[in-house]
């Protein structure tokens, strides 16, 4: 879509809805300038207001904005604004770059401060029309020289989705249209699967020309970071769409979509082990950062499912052996404990302190495994991960970086400096499950025959079999036992809660397996992993893939 393609404006009708609101007229003659707009006195130094804006700045201020933006003014709807020199090249390429036209722009109530709005418009070029609508909010602040009431300037004035230095386009496309297909042949498309919206803008932008398609005429934001997708707003006309074949599977897709919308902030990831192949992908809000790929932070106890290799591996431990579980553990002074201080009677064996995630029982071993960097060693050659994976779309493959001390202990219950998302979960579990590491991929190598990541050595069956075990006790009797309760075949999980940057209630993270899918996901401030995450994640996993 970056063609850069100028066309003359197509001149247009702008209509400003004032909602009913019977405002007074707002002149925007003899403003100062300097970005803050407004009226001034001819015959006397104006007296400069303080404190927040009244109701009634409010509602004039938004409507001179208003009424100058809809009428095509971009400077004079830019003096309205907190600064002039920012909103003026914005605002004017509403019209000169984007051809949107005929304007309508009906204000909602004011919430304190904030003015909502809708936008109804018409986008022209070259020769073709189509309404374009959508909603946003501005504020209105105090102008700090001035003390007038103006717009608080953001791109996101404009349009929701707009950000610092991106612009708006309408022209001829310069990446054709795609028509991705999940494994089984359905097209996906982002109106019928919204968290898809990020992927198949990044899969247009690297392989339309190659699958063979044309160029349509579009409705854009180009953002300024030019590694990042353009955001495709409104199609005029369609070109010929290239088909990109995926190793998504639109059940489980549509699964991940319902399970996430239950919660405002979740991310969810399915990924098939003995493959690597994405099966879903899904956050909720839909629109923007894709957490489930990208996300970084601690993982908590989703995370022992490493360690507990680690562990394993060494001889440390077996999964029927005894394993202390005290209520709290001192290491290096700093102290840990379980939740709510629980622990176990003596005897117990390290399957029950995994099951019923026990803090206190892997802290403990840290003087046995000698080596502050087994677990960052262990994240890289056995599980893969930090090793730069290709999956065909922008993605973050975790961090576990070496550390000593206090913060090398507590990476070994997913705390401290570990960073990881959905996806790099989904992908440690279905390791775990198979022994051998198979790099996460949303399109098949074959696609473009990038080198995919290969971590240095498998898990031997004896290990591989333990983790299974413990996570399948997990499942069964530990603490996701609630959650996966509905989960049918050979099925484990791991629950995990973190607590970042002094959070009063923890992330909620859940990780699980069923037969050959792997799925693994994060609610923000969802407390216990069992009880926010790891429903969506047995909802993902009950649809298969």
């Amino acid at each position: 879509m970056r063609s850069g393609a100028k066309v003359a404006v197509v001149g247009g009708v702008f209509v400003l809805v004032a909602g009913g609101i019977g405002y007074g007229a707002y002149s925007v003659l003899g403003s100062d300038g300097g970005g803050d707009g407004g009226l001034a006195s001819r015959n006397a130094t104006p007296e400069v207001k303080t404190g927040p804006p009244s109701a009634e700045e409010i509602a004039q201020a938004s409507k001179g904005f208003f009424d100058a933006w809809a009428a095509g003014d971009a400077a004079g709807a830019a003096l309205l604004t907190n600064n002039e020199t920012g909103a003026e090249p914005v605002l004017a390429s509403y019209g000169e770059d984007a051809h949107i036209g005929k304007v309508k722009i009906t204000p909602g109530p004011a919430v304190g401060t904030k003015v909502p709005y809708t936008v109804k418009a018409t986008v022209s070029y070259d020769g073709k029309s189509k309404p374009l609508s959508y909603a946003s909010e501005l504020t209105v602040v105090r102008g700090l020289t001035t003390g007038k009431a103006l717009v608080d300037w953001a791109p996101t004035v404009v349009h929701p989705q707009l950000t610092e230095g991106a612009t708006l386009k309408t022209g001829e496309s310069s990446t054709p249209t795609i028509e991705a297909v999940d494994r089984n042949g359905a097209v996906l498309t982002k109106e019928k699967y919204p968290s898809l919206g990020p992927i198949l803008d990044t899969l247009r932008e690297k392989y339309g020309e190659s699958a063979g398609g044309s160029a349509g005429i579009e409705t854009w934001i180009e953002p300024a970071d030019e590694a990042q997708p353009d955001i495709n707003l409104l199609t005029l006309a369609k070109g010929k769409p290239g088909k990109v074949q995926t190793t998504l599977d639109a059940g489980a897709q549509a699964a991940a979509e319902r399970a996430v919308k239950k919660y405002a902030q979740a991310s969810v990831v399915a990924v098939k082990p003995s493959t690597g192949a994405i099966r879903a992908v899904a956050n909720n809000p839909a629109t923007g950062f894709n957490a489930a790929l990208q996300g970084k932070q601690a993982p908590g106890s989703t995370l022992k499912i490493m360690t507990a290799a680690m562990l394993l591996e060494k001889g440390l431990v077996t999964a029927n052996g005894a394993a202390e579980c005290p209520k709290d553990a001192m290491w290096q002074g700093r102290s840990f404990h379980n939740l709510k201080k629980f622990s176990l009677p003596d005897g117990s064996s390290f399957t029950q302190s995994f099951a019923r995630s026990c803090n206190t029982a892997f802290i403990k071993l840290i003087d046995d495994v000698k080596d502050d960097s087994a677990l960052a060693k262990e994240a890289r050659d056995v599980f893969g991960i930090g090793l730069d994976w290709k999956t065909g779309v922008v993605s973050t493959d975790g961090s576990v970086p070496e550390e000593v001390g206090g913060e090398a202990a507590a990476q070994y219950i997913g705390q401290g400096t570990v960073q990881m998302n959905a996806l790099n979960m989904a992908s440690i579990t279905a390791t775990a499950m198979t022994g051998t590491f198979q790099q996460p991929v949303i399109v098949p190598k074959s696609l473009d025959n990038r080198q995919l990541a290969q971590a240095s050595r498998s898990l031997s069956p004896s290990v591989t079999q333990q983790l299974k075990t413990m996570m399948r006790a997990t499942a069964a009797w530990g603490t996701g036992a609630k959650a996966m309760a509905t989960v049918g075949g050979d099925k484990g999980a791991k629950t995990g809660s973190a607590e970042v940057d002094g959070q009063e209630t923890s992330n909620s993270w859940f990780t699980g397996f069923s037969n050959d899918l792997a799925a693994a996901a994060v609610v923000q401030t969802g407390g216990h992993g069992g009880d926010a995450a790891g429903p969506v994640v047995a909802e993902v996993l009950r649809a298969g893939g």
